[in-house]
């Protein structure tokens, strides 16, 4: 039984043996809390301004624009340069638009609902170039040996701030308004600059010279595309988050169907991080696991029958439990799909690729922000979700044969010629700073990022 327990239990030695990673999971951690207090909040008081579902949802469509162009113009930044600075900028936007958000909450209760929807979308920019930067320091920070351990770690961290954000993120709305829950956010993103000050430089290796950065996104984009078992692993998690996401609907659900206020929208928002969070508590077995792809697909359609549960369900603690267990099974997605993701990249385009990544995982929820808050406009809230939930499940069938690469993926192969590519950029760039004047200069920093465990 024992043995059980350290085969299924989450592998802490990543955290225990590498100073900088323990250093960035500190300041994710802190920083998540607080965007999970301020997710709670923004849905919650456009829709108390407009009563209106479709407005709520349409908080997503402002969120993409910004969230596109930042996160690929910042990829291909952090596949030039050390990447630190980008991190430590990108939480001072937060901290620059959380204040503005607190500051127009504290000016009036019925702000107009342009100016939330105009902020929103600069926060989930500011947010989605943090995304991308950390999730390119992390491989190097851990190496190949425990990349898939370690990442499993920090999307443990993350649903963990998930279960505990959106709770206190009620609590805060009934005890200081919404502005308390901005004034936290904003805060909290202070850990996550000290992190990044904190850790060592953080250049990538096997930099190329710098290319215009319009080249350089359409090269990460081409790499994405021309890679069948990393696009379909986004592929499959866009049509879960697209049709099977009801998030945008939780405080419609919670005042208008369940009559639970502000404590139940937090409550549904924390049962999928709570089934996220018990996911990653028992992923130890990812480690030796390497049909990862298949994990994927099976994982996907639990979730959306899980949707399709809640959707067929009128009282609140039967539609938690449902969305807890459609949590657990995008935790177990989230885990495999981060290993997939990162294994089949080599480190000088891992900004880039990061880049699509954090569009899939962020843009994702808030098309299915839009989806469900149009559908629901149409049909009714519970309706939008059961037809969400069916949406989604048929995808998944759509994506198994348009990517059958996905369920022959194999993360031992995968790891083995990654390290190789990443290997081979490493000789060339070396031989260039030694020997300045044979061919043409090669941007990486003189002194290569460190990738072992301290």
């Amino acid at each position: 039984m024992l043995s059980l327990l350290r085969r299924v239990a989450v592998d802490l030695s990543p955290v225990r043996e590498s100073r900088e990673f323990r250093l960035l999971s500190l300041g994710q951690t802190v920083s998540s809390l607080g965007t999970q207090v301020a997710l709670v909040a923004l849905p919650y008081q456009i829709y108390v301004v407009s009563r209106s579902p479709a407005l709520v949802g349409l908080l997503g469509a402002f969120e993409l624009g910004p969230m596109v162009v930042v996160s690929l113009v910042g990829g291909a930044i952090a596949d030039r340069r050390d990447r630190r600075p980008l991190l430590a900028a990108s939480q001072l936007g937060v901290v620059a638009v959380g204040g503005a958000l607190t500051a127009v909450s504290v000016a009036t209760s019925r702000p107009p609902v342009i100016v939330l929807l105009v902020l929103g979308g600069l926060l989930a920019g500011a947010s989605a170039l943090g995304d991308v930067t950390r999730q390119a320091i992390i491989p190097g920070l851990l190496g190949p040996d425990r990349l898939r351990t370690g990442l499993a770690f920090n999307y443990g961290a993350f649903q963990a701030t998930a279960i505990a954000g959106p709770g206190l993120g009620g609590l805060l709305i009934g005890v200081t308004g919404v502005a308390g829950n901005y004034a936290v956010n904003a805060a909290s993103c202070l850990a996550m600059v000290a992190a990044a000050l904190a850790i060592g430089p953080q250049p990538p290796v096997g930099a190329e010279r710098h290319q215009p950065v319009a080249r350089a996104i359409g090269d990460g984009l081409r790499f994405v595309v021309r890679t069948p078992a990393l696009a379909g692993s986004f592929a499959i998690d866009l049509n879960a988050m697209t049709f099977g996401m009801p998030r945008a609907l939780f405080a419609v659900l919670s005042l208008s169907v369940y009559h639970a206020g502000a404590s139940g929208t937090g409550l549904l928002y924390a049962a999928i991080a709570v089934g996220g969070t018990l996911a990653v508590l028992t992923s130890g077995w990812v480690a030796t696991a390497n049909r990862l792809g298949r994990v994927v697909i099976g994982a996907v359609l639990g979730w959306g029958a899980a949707i399709v549960g809640a959707g067929l369900v009128r009282s609140i603690w039967p539609a938690a439990c449902l969305l807890g267990a459609a949590g657990y099974a995008d935790g177990i997605s989230a885990v495999c799909r981060s290993t997939i993701s990162q294994s089949l990249t080599p480190d000088h385009l891992r900004g880039r690729m990061s880049a699509v990544y954090s569009l899939v995982v962020t843009s994702g929820p808030r098309l299915g922000d839009i989806e469900s808050g149009l559908v629901a406009g149409l049909v009714g809230a519970l309706d939008s979700v059961l037809l969400g939930g069916i949406a989604c499940l048929a995808g998944v069938g759509a994506v198994a044969l348009g990517y059958p690469q996905l369920a022959r993926y194999d993360a031992e192969e995968a790891l083995a010629s990654t390290a190789r590519l990443s290997s081979a950029a490493r000789a060339p760039a070396s031989s260039a700073r030694s020997s300045p004047t044979s061919g043409p200069r090669i941007t990486n920093p003189s002194r290569p990022r460190s990738t072992s465990i301290e």
